[in-house]
């Protein structure tokens, strides 16, 4: 999950049920794990299907049609699937919920533009003294900009707002809203015509920051065991701000003091003093600060303080956690629960493959999901009590040790006396009865097979990142990081969560290349969202330079090399991409189920192209059988498209298909000349966009001449008289801009663009 800064809200505990609060769930929970958490809504319709959530800890946005009934200021309880929407953390879909009672709508802080960061993410807030960059009237679904006079913050108008129609202010303005994010943008939503209203300066307006960071009121600081803690009170009002004292309460208050008598700040100036701490005792200790100031909403200033006594850890839970049982196995996936104690603030869960964990954890050691402990892997380590590991393969057994501890990061206490321990093994391959009647000895196979796996459910594009890759491809690494593998060059791209193609530099790579696709005009169409034809790849250095070459064995003169991945000659001389070992089966398989699944529908032919051989995907096939990845990933597959890849269940079955003409032939695995035909979605220009070369072919067949001309008409280049497999080009001179190359060969003549930058 996303890191975050400690933070506390403006909200009374009482409001609230005992339960696991929002900020664990933010913190210690992964994409792709079921939450349930209670808070309070600050927005009702007007947003839509969405609601944002806080509690005394933390806000979080829910979705689901279910929530349509829930008003501002209603406490809540929902359950739902953790999920990253472009930037911003929700609980969606909303599985149930349970509207508890309305209890009112939090106070909104006062927040500057400066710290409308992912710690407070969802949170109503209140922007004061902003102006609008734009004039005019807003618009539905529009993004405004507000100004401080040197920081911007975005603001978003939606649809259901009553303030579409109505003038933008023109002079300083007071904001209330929602925390967004898009993508990298965060922003604030507010909901009516009454949360954005004309600035009114305030007399006095505190705020306090510890070690940079601001507190807001009943928030939590940890002290840990620091003697001596500098506290900086900032005024934000106009007039002088009057400090009057700080007392302390709750359970270790005799273990804190201050220095602090009174302050008197200037507006717009700050003051500091210390709490000094003196425990007198071990294990964990608490209390509660209460600064006294003229302040008007914010009187007294409350900061919950959790530091540790004199052995430097905090309270040792008393007993283990019991009763664990695993649910929902499946080959990529499946569910730990057990019953946490009342003596435990959280749980350190460890597994291994193959064995079980035998590893302990160390006492004022911070532990992150992904860190190893010895041999043993961190599957999570928080509040939760039911967890989803990643990294799940097919026909694994998984071995867990669950550790209680209590303390905030580095004065951990964990009891590593008689841990919870189990272990489960994941589902394998889930055939069936699903080929039932189809054999391999009757001339219908082709047929037969592309009815088996049609009609299937169709999953967008856009949704390949939420069902596959948030499900399945991204995995954790050390230091609370995740990392995605890529499906050519085998590179492990390590990022800090959420995952987002654009930020990491991924994308969807086509196995079956998207311009071989007859229907290649129509990206809508269920062809090019198949999850069984798509990986994820490096853009740059995998995706790119594949481009659509056909994939063969790289026998000759390498033209482009990263990690595993290689761009290079084949036999016959010809440029071709070959990728990583792990890769080739896999490839080979999406490249002949794309045949088999859509070939004939609409009237069209799904053969390979020219200069694909099938021949070399056919002994990839053989040589790189199903692993427990692929495995996993397919029955995945099957769970979203409800269709499964006859070569992955059956090896046999390419023996009998000629992929070149679609046709059955019992003779098909010894097949011998390649096909050759004119194919214009065969021609190649790598790398586009180009820098400084590309290099040009047309997949099968010789290049004897080829004109480049710019988008004016005006002829760039001419070669004649090549015959040649490919041609390598300086493109250092050109402008920047797009380009048209027509390519003539023994079999007729080509057309493409490329793009220079």
């Amino acid at each position: 999950m996303k890191n975050k800064i400690l933070i506390g809200f403006a909200l009374l505990s009482s409001c609230f049920y005992a339960q696991d609060d929002i900020l664990d769930a933010r913190n210690n929970f992964a994409i792709g794990q079921t939450v349930t958490v209670r808070g309070v809504a600050t927005n009702g319709s007007e947003l839509g299907s969405i609601r944002y959530l806080q509690d005394a800890t933390g806000a979080i946005a829910a979705y689901g049609s279910s929530l349509s009934g829930v008003g501002r200021g209603d406490s809540i309880s929902v359950t739902g699937v953790l999920m990253d929407f472009n930037g911003l953390l929700e609980i969606s879909p909303v599985n149930s919920h349970q509207n508890i009672q309305n209890v009112g709508i939090p106070v909104a802080p006062a927040v500057p533009i400066t710290l409308v960061n992912e710690s407070i993410e969802a949170r109503l807030i209140k922007i004061e003294n902003v102006t609008f960059v734009e004039t005019g009237s807003f618009v539905a679904n529009t993004n405004y900009n507000l100004t401080d006079g040197t920081n911007t913050l975005q603001l978003r108008v939606t649809t259901g707002t009553n303030l579409v129609g109505t003038a933008i202010p023109t002079g300083p303005v007071s904001v209330t809203g929602l925390v967004g994010q898009f993508q990298t943008n965060y922003q604030i939503l507010p909901r009516d015509l009454n949360d954005v209203v004309t600035y009114v300066a305030p007399q006095q307006e505190i705020n306090v920051t510890i070690g940079g960071n601001t507190i807001l009121t009943n928030g939590t600081y940890v002290v840990g065991n620091a003697t001596s803690t500098t506290v900086t009170v900032q005024n934000y009002g106009v007039g002088t701000l009057s400090v009057t004292g700080a007392v302390f309460s709750g359970t270790d208050a005799a273990d804190f003091g201050t220095d602090l008598t009174t302050l008197s700040i200037a507006g717009g100036s700050s003051a500091t003093f210390n709490i000094l701490y003196t425990p007198n005792g071990n294990g964990s200790r608490s209390a509660v600060i209460e600064i006294a100031s003229d302040d008007a909403d914010e009187n007294p200033y409350m900061i919950n303080l959790s530091a540790v006594g004199v052995d430097g850890l905090a309270d040792e839970p008393m007993a283990s956690a019991t009763n664990l049982d695993f649910s929902n196995e499946k080959a990529w996936t499946f569910t730990l629960n057990f019953d946490g104690v009342p003596s435990a603030e959280k749980y350190l869960v460890l597994w291994k493959n193959g064995s079980a964990p035998t590893d302990l954890p160390v006492d004022g050691t911070n532990y992150m999901r992904g860190d190893y402990i010895g041999t043993s892997k961190v599957a999570a380590s928080g509040v939760a009590t039911a967890i989803v590991p990643r990294g799940v393969i097919a026909n694994q057994t998984y071995y867990f040790a669950i550790y209680p501890y209590n303390g905030p990061a580095g004065f951990e206490n964990y009891l590593t006396t008689a841990p919870l321990t189990g272990n489960v093994t994941s589902a394998g391959s889930n055939v069936g009865s699903y080929y039932a009647g189809i054999t391999s000895a009757e001339p219908t196979l082709i047929t037969e097979l592309t009815a088996k796996v049609n009609p299937h459910t169709v999953v967008t594009y856009a949704a390949y990142k939420s069902t596959v890759m948030q499900n399945f491809e991204v995995k954790d690494t050390t230091d609370g990081q995740s990392y995605v593998t890529c499906a050519y060059s085998g590179e492990n791209k390590v990022f800090t969560d959420p995952f987002d193609w654009s930020t990491i530099g991924y994308s969807r790579e086509h196995s079956f290349a998207h311009s071989w696709m007859p229907t290649f005009d129509a990206s809508t169409l269920p062809e090019y969202a198949d999850q069984h034809n798509l990986y994820p790849t490096n853009l740059q250095q995998a995706n790119t330079p594949r481009s659509n070459l056909p994939m063969d064995e790289v026998t000759g003169t390498v033209l482009f090399n990263y990690l595993e991945g290689t761009v290079g000659l084949d036999d016959d001389g010809q440029m071709c991409y070959e990728p990583r070992a792990k890769q080739k089966g896999n490839a080979a398989r999406a490249m002949f189920y794309m045949c088999v699944a859509y070939n004939g529908i609409g009237g069209e032919s799904w053969v390979l192209p020219s200069g694909q051989d099938q021949m070399i995907l056919k002994e990839w096939h053989f040589a790189d059988t199903p692993d427990n990845y692929e495995i996993a990933r397919h029955e995945l597959m099957f769970n979203n498209q409800n269709n499964r890849n006859p070569f992955i269940d059956s090896a046999d079955f390419v023996c009998f298909i000629d992929f070149a003409t679609m046709t059955y032939n019992v003779d098909a695995c010894t097949l011998g000349e390649k096909t050759l035909k004119l194919d214009e979605k065969s021609v190649v220009v790598f790398p586009n966009p180009a820098k400084d070369v590309i290099y040009l072919q047309v997949n099968g067949t010789e290049i004897k001449d080829f004109t480049i001309l710019d988008l004016q008409g005006r002829e760039i280049v001419r070669k004649k008289g090549l015959n040649s497999k490919y041609e390598t080009l300086n493109t250092s001179e050109f402008k920047a801009g797009t380009y048209i190359v027509t390519v003539n060969t023994p079999l007729g003549s080509v057309q493409t663009k490329f793009v220079v930058e």
